[in-house]
């Protein structure tokens, strides 16, 4: 897993509310491999036509938007099924954190165990950084050693995030990752206690 630390990136507007995990990514594509092409089932139902062709409407498909790195959304992002699939799609397209007045619950924890950063705004800030995003130019700095996100204008909008979570992220570990950081002390304790 890469770490979070401090990254700038476009940030694309998505002005929809309880987008859920089957939006995010169908069902249907749950099967599929995590290969190049994952990308490819974000937003299906919302981004592609029946015939596959893309819809132009959808924000992620016209640029500068399609090189977004930072998703603003609306409220509660996430919510619905458990999938841990819905976060895989968001990072295969590239998108490194999304920005919301609210998650679903284990959308948030999914995201925060597989190194994607759900950073939870007021909603008159929220709407304030999409507004800005329309005009496809909006470059924000998400620092999570200082756990705000900067603007061009010099404003500063902090966060929060669980103090466990950060760390893992801060550091690039999931929970197998962080697990292994330990593994002098496993094979120790599994030496001494060898029948």
């Amino acid at each position: 897993m890469e770490p979070i630390t401090r990254f700038e990136g476009l940030a694309a507007p998505l002005a929809l509310d309880n987008v859920d995990t089957d939006q995010i990514i169908p069902a249907r594509f749950l099967r599929k491999p995590r290969d190049a092409d994952y990308q490819r089932w974000l937003f299906h139902d919302l981004r592609f036509a029946p015939d596959g062709s893309p819809l132009p409407g959808f924000v992620l498909n016209r640029p500068p938007f399609d090189a977004a790195t930072i998703l603003v959304a609306g409220r509660n992002f996430g919510v619905g099924s458990s999938r841990e699939a819905a976060v895989y799609a968001l990072q295969a397209f590239g998108i490194r954190a999304v920005i919301a007045e609210s998650f679903g619950d284990i959308h948030y924890s999914n995201a925060l165990k597989n190194g994607l950063l759900p950073i939870r705004l007021p909603p008159e800030r929220v709407r304030a950084l999409r507004e800005a995003a329309e005009g496809g130019g909006l470059r924000l700095t998400v620092d999570l050693e200082r756990c705000v996100v900067a603007s061009p204008d010099g404003a500063e909008d902090p966060f929060a995030v669980p103090a466990f979570a950060r760390d893992c992220l801060l550091r690039g570990l999931d929970e197998i990752g962080l697990t292994l950081t330990h593994l002098p002390e496993i094979e120790a304790f599994e030496a001494r206690h060898a029948v």
